[in-house]
């Protein structure tokens, strides 16, 4: 099985204004989120939700500036890594993943030492 990371980028307005129910709903939905992976065939390996953006900061040729690196209209809010069988597999699992106000990205996580090279592009 290999390792992929399902990135989670969502409005983070969106949560600001949700209701007490509201949170605990998507909570409720992460947490069967976390059950479908191994009745999917996964296995969940990690995964945290990320304070919000006003806490990072960016540093680019060792200049630090506040704030997320890029602006957006939807942000990284949080990650789960899974193994899976492949890439399709990785797919299946992530289209399950609860962001009611954005959307998931599945990459592979890279294994140095099966790379022949770090980047492919």
């Amino acid at each position: 099985m290999s390792k992929y990371v399902i990135l989670i980028h969502e409005r983070e307005a969106d949560y600001a204004t949700m209701t007490p129910e509201g949170w605990q709903s998507v909570v409720d939905a992460h947490g069967a989120f976390t059950k479908a992976v191994g009745e999917l065939g996964g296995t969940l390996v990690g995964g945290e939700a990320l304070q919000q953006t006003t806490t990072a900061a960016s540093i680019r040729s060792g200049e630090v500036t506040e704030g997320p690196l890029v602006e957006s209209t939807e942000a990284l809010l949080g990650y789960y890594v899974i193994e899976a069988r492949d890439f399709d597999h990785a797919v299946e699992i992530a289209k399950v993943t609860p962001a009611p106000f954005g959307a998931v990205e599945v990459r592979p996580v890279l294994d140095p030492s099966a790379a022949s090279a770090p980047l492919t592009v």
